[in-house]
């Protein structure tokens, strides 16, 4: 009885996990309309395809090296001990996967329109199998002794249940870096004024937003990754977050589509690491918060910092509403607050702070040494003729009669 109590109990974690990693990959989908919507029609081809091979190449780095380097486990036992307990080690390993293939997703809207190709993906892999699973884990495997000494420090380690700094801000940052080593595209800062470069298509971009919000809810719910962690309080306070960045952003963003749909993902971003420890109001506030950040650091980076042409405003968007989440966790997690307490806003501080080095740097030294050894940004010619074009030899849509 004891073992089928104990089968049922394993299949079912290993199905829910399942849907996670399945929910999680559909947000693939998003973050790719996201940019097919944002970019000019001459990289739309270029958007997709960069998404899709992207999550290809990151599988391979983080199977072979990245999980090893996070979780100190491999996959190179034989079938039948992988597939012990019905295989859950293995669905847990998909559904971090897809985590840390958002990294490359992130930063694939910031450079766009002006990336080589194989460059690029090269990039990408350095950065799945070594920087992004080096911090992830530090935070989720306990690595290098950082959480033990916070809770020495501060009495409590560095809460991100769903990864506000982990995967958004470390994404985001590493994208900062990338922005900089590759430079502003080509006729975006005439005489020191920015050049506007309009969304190509709308409904595309809604399109993207809102399969990444939906796709969220498996992101923040499912990480609790297994049936009997999975809270109630997560879903609605990833919805209040989701909400407050959609009210706010569109009262700061004077009714731009753009900021209007990229608000819920503020949002979500930043209720990710205190979701399952939040008052509902307090991630109402957390997320009207993000929203105002976007939007004004989006505008703020556009306009004063020519170098940082960050197309899809990834930097605020995941890079600092991700680090507004990492510390509005040990704010509104606290039980004074609402919330259900076990956090230190001194932990919070430190542990976002360090993501933020951590992925920097690392984006600097990955993106710097490919640029030495490959160049990564395209010609002139090829960026004036299109990404599609130069690099994929077909156009998004036919000019044929």
């Amino acid at each position: 009885m004891t073992s089928a109590v104990e089968t049922l109990l394993s299949s079912t974690n290993t199905f829910f996990l399942l849907l996670g990693a399945i929910m999680v990959l559909a947000m693939h989908a998003g973050f790719a309309f996201l940019e097919v919507g944002t970019v000019r029609h001459k990289n739309q081809v270029n958007a997709l395809v960069k998404i899709m091979t992207d999550f290809g190449v990151s599988t391979l780095a983080y199977f072979f090296v990245g999980y090893t380097v996070a979780y100190q486990s491999n996959f190179f036992a034989s079938a039948t001990v992988l597939t012990e307990t019905n295989g859950y080690e293995l669905v847990k390993f998909f559904f971090l996967l897809t985590f840390a293939a958002a990294i490359p997703a992130i930063v694939s809207g910031g450079i766009a329109e002006r990336a080589r190709f194989y460059p690029m993906l090269a990039a990408s892999s350095l950065i799945v199998a070594f920087v992004y699973p080096f911090f992830e884990g530090i935070v989720w495997n306990g690595n290098y002794g950082f959480q033990s000494w916070l809770e020495a420090v501060f009495g409590f380690g560095f809460h991100d249940f769903a990864g506000s700094v982990v995967v958004h801000a470390v994404g985001g940052w590493i994208a900062l870096a990338a922005v900089l080593v590759l430079g502003a595209r080509r006729g975006r800062y005439r005489n020191g004024r920015v050049v506007a470069f309009a969304p190509s298509n709308i409904p595309f971009l809604a399109l993207g937003a809102w399969i990444l919000t939906v796709g969220w809810f498996g992101f923040n719910v499912m990480s609790a990754q297994t049936l009997d962690g999975i809270s109630g309080l997560v879903a609605v306070n990833s919805l209040m977050a989701m909400v407050g960045g959609i009210v706010v952003s569109m009262l700061v963003g004077r009714k731009d589509p753009g900021f209007i749909h990229n608000g819920p993902l503020a949002g979500l971003v930043a209720v990710c690491a205190g979701s399952d420890l939040m008052h509902p109001i307090g991630a109402l506030v957390t997320g009207g918060v993000a929203g105002a950040l976007f939007v004004y650091l989006f505008e703020w980076a556009q306009n004063r910092v020519t170098r940082l042409d960050d197309v899809l405003g990834v930097w605020p968007l995941h890079g600092i509403c991700g680090v507004w989440g990492g510390i509005a966790a040990g704010i509104f997690g606290q039980s004074a607050l609402g919330g259900l307490g076990g956090v230190s806003f001194g932990a919070q501080v430190a542990g976002s702070l360090a993501g933020v080095v951590i992925a920097f740097v690392g984006g600097l030294i990955v993106y710097g040494l490919v640029n030495v050894i490959s160049a990564i940004r395209m010609t002139e010619e090829d960026e004036f003729e299109g990404a599609d074009l130069s690099i994929h030899r077909i156009a998004s849509t036919s000019m044929d009669k």
